[in-house]
């Protein structure tokens, strides 16, 4: 079902196409006419078959074609190395054949903008808002980063890096987060205190929407030849030792089944 939110403060200017698959998650947003269509879909394997014809067809469903897009928005990372680089390669692959510069958005921050509109279908926000993301990025370690919005537009203020889970826990005993977001918080037993916990996003495509519109807005659209994923993790994947050392591991009383 396509979401509609003419509630949000669109420009009327840009029209944006925007993209995510960085998670098992996919999200496609239009922006246009100052209102935002958004369709969540399956993502994982299936998006690099199903993205570009998704993206069509939301586009043909408000009445636009490519040409009309002022600038075509992707979700850099971090997240999933094959749903990273399908996306930077359809952003590329679209900007370069209809002349249109691209909007590189941290998909951190997508989580930290959903957990935004959860709360302020609550409440509206009267205040500057602090948000930390923890994503689970597999490996027995979580993708953090920590983000601020002061009313209009989101800061970074940690930018997106990778952990494991102890350091982070640490960090929040010194300073503990006032609000959580991400799916770190139902693959890991984190302690957050009392602060507010979102571990499940309502619809990564509205929030994927209004970052394009603020990155636009902010004039941060750029070349599609300078499109790349936002990669914080070198090692991809784990050597043979390490793999029938995790498997003993799990299958140890008490081990970690990770």
């Amino acid at each position: 079902m396509i979401a509609r939110t003419p509630r949000f403060r669109l420009s009327a200017m840009g029209t944006l196409l925007a993209f995510d698959t960085s998670t098992d998650a996919m999200g496609i947003a239009v922006v246009a006419r100052g209102r935002l269509a958004a369709h969540d879909r399956a993502g994982g394997a299936q998006a690099s078959a199903t993205l570009i014809p998704e993206l069509m067809a939301l586009l043909a469903g408000q009445g636009l074609a490519l040409a009309d897009v002022d600038a075509i928005a992707f979700g850099s990372g971090p997240g999933a190395f094959t749903g990273l680089r399908t996306a930077c390669s359809v952003a590329q692959g679209l900007a370069f054949g209809a002349g249109k510069p691209v909007l590189a958005l941290d998909s951190l921050m997508l989580v930290a903008e959903d957990a935004r509109q959860q709360l302020d279908a609550e409440a509206p926000a009267t205040g500057p808002l602090e948000v930390w993301v923890a994503m689970d990025a597999r490996m027995n370690q979580i993708y953090v980063g920590r983000y601020r919005w002061d009313g209009t537009r989101w800061a970074t203020l940690l930018a997106p890096a990778l952990t494991d889970p102890e350091p982070l826990q640490a960090l929040w005993r010194d300073e503990p987060p006032a609000l959580v977001a991400g799916s770190a918080l139902s693959a890991f037993a984190l302690d957050t205190g009392t602060a507010r916990r979102f571990p499940t996003a309502v619809s990564r495509a509205r929030a994927l929407g209004e970052l394009a519109r603020q990155a636009f807005d902010a004039g941060l659209a750029e070349d599609a030849a300078h499109a790349l994923p936002l990669y914080v993790r070198d090692k991809v994947a784990l050597t043979t030792a390490e793999r029938e050392a995790a498997k003993a591991d799990a299958a140890l009383p008490g081990g970690s089944g990770r």
